[in-house]
């Protein structure tokens, strides 16, 4: 044996160095997803705290005991129906709403690779708005059918933006380019929308331009509710192929990916994620846009985004709407909180990147 403890003289690779590096990277790996998942069950933690945040304050407080009761089922005299019917239905739709536009979010980040590409600014979610709004105006329809109508409408914006950034070649600098300016059409034809409503429609069609949990219902918030316990699941167990997107074309042809499909998947399932959570609440601003960079600063490289940022983005929407009604002196709906929260954090990620 020569004195390196890395070869034997005839070149082989020493079994015991073998051994102790494979231990060391298993023991790397261990204590790396005991960090992810402990911050994780922080995340759920905080968002089970500020749900139940929601569901006790208010004009009238109920103690936790009470609120517990009636999640449970059991009749509170008054509690009843002010925690039952009016502040457990807009909590839990607001966890829903979040978990859509955080995991949604940070799908489009990474796999376009660019943190701008958040369906906030490539047009996606002012789609579903434009949508709905027109569907609540010019038609008169229920929920169900402009959850449907937004969807559709969506899934043919995002298709359009899809195949008019695959000329020569994908690239996600021209479909964040090319969604600006089918976002721009959108907002417009919304604001055009709004101009020709009726009195009685403005209170409704506001929702969709602001972002709102205001009035939420069971049945309003039932569509996103069953899509996010449908599609979440189904986005996280995707997300190791994310993760290889995020690496760049080659790589990950390179890899066995198969390019094509694999962000047909992702791109349909995020867009259908958003589209559902705009028809329930409106396009609650920059979520989508905020969940992925800050999932991404708490957590280390290389781990998983999507379900972090889905967390978050619950947090935000709970948190926002929460402040949204009694912080202020007056009521202000989520998505003006998070619109000023997500200014600010826009020009701090544009200022960083130019640098």
């Amino acid at each position: 044996m020569t004195t390196s403890t890395q070869t034997t003289s005839s070149g082989e690779p020493n079994s015991a160095a073998t051994t102790e590096l494979a231990t060391s990277l298993a023991a790397g790996r261990k204590k790396r997803a005991r960090q992810y998942w402990a911050l994780v069950t922080l995340l759920v933690i905080a968002v089970i705290g500020v749900w139940l945040a929601s569901l006790m304050i208010g004009e009238t407080f109920y103690s936790l005991q009470d609120v517990l009761a009636v999640v449970m089922g059991e009749t509170v005299p008054g509690a009843s129906f002010t925690v039952g019917a009016l502040r457990l239905p807009r909590a839990t739709v607001a966890i829903f709403v979040g978990l859509a536009f955080g995991i949604a979010g940070t799908i489009f980040q990474t796999m376009l690779r660019n943190q701008l590409a958040s369906p906030d600014i490539i047009g996606i979610s002012a789609s579903a708005s434009a949508a709905g709004a027109t569907g609540i105006i010019m038609f008169g329809l229920g929920q169900t059918a402009v959850s449907i109508m937004s969807t559709i409408a969506s899934l043919v914006i995002a298709l359009t933006i899809y195949l008019l950034s695959m000329k020569s070649g994908f690239t996600g600098t021209r479909m964040v380019l090319i969604g600006i300016g089918c976002a721009a059409i959108m907002q417009a034809w919304t604001s055009y929308v709004l101009s020709h409503a009726a009195a009685w429609d403005l209170a409704t069609a506001t929702r969709w331009i602001t972002g709102s949990l205001n009035t939420m219902t069971w049945e309003r918030g039932l569509p996103v509710i069953l899509t996010v316990i449908v599609l979440a699941p189904l986005m996280i167990a995707c997300s190791h192929l994310l993760s290889i997107l995020g690496l760049g074309d080659d790589l990950a042809r390179g890899l066995g990916t198969h390019l094509t499909l694999t962000r047909m998947v992702l791109f349909v399932g995020a867009v259908v994620l958003i589209a559902l959570a705009t028809a329930a609440t409106g396009p609650i601003a920059f979520v989508a846009f905020m969940a992925g960079p800050i999932a991404s600063r708490i957590f280390k490289p290389g781990a998983s985004f999507v379900l972090p940022a889905g967390l978050i983005g619950a947090l935000l929407v709970l948190v926002a709407d929460l402040a949204g009604q009694y912080l202020f002196g007056t009521r202000y709906p989520a998505g003006v909180i998070t619109g000023a929260i997500g200014a600010p954090f826009l020009i701090y990620l544009l200022t960083r990147s130019s640098r």
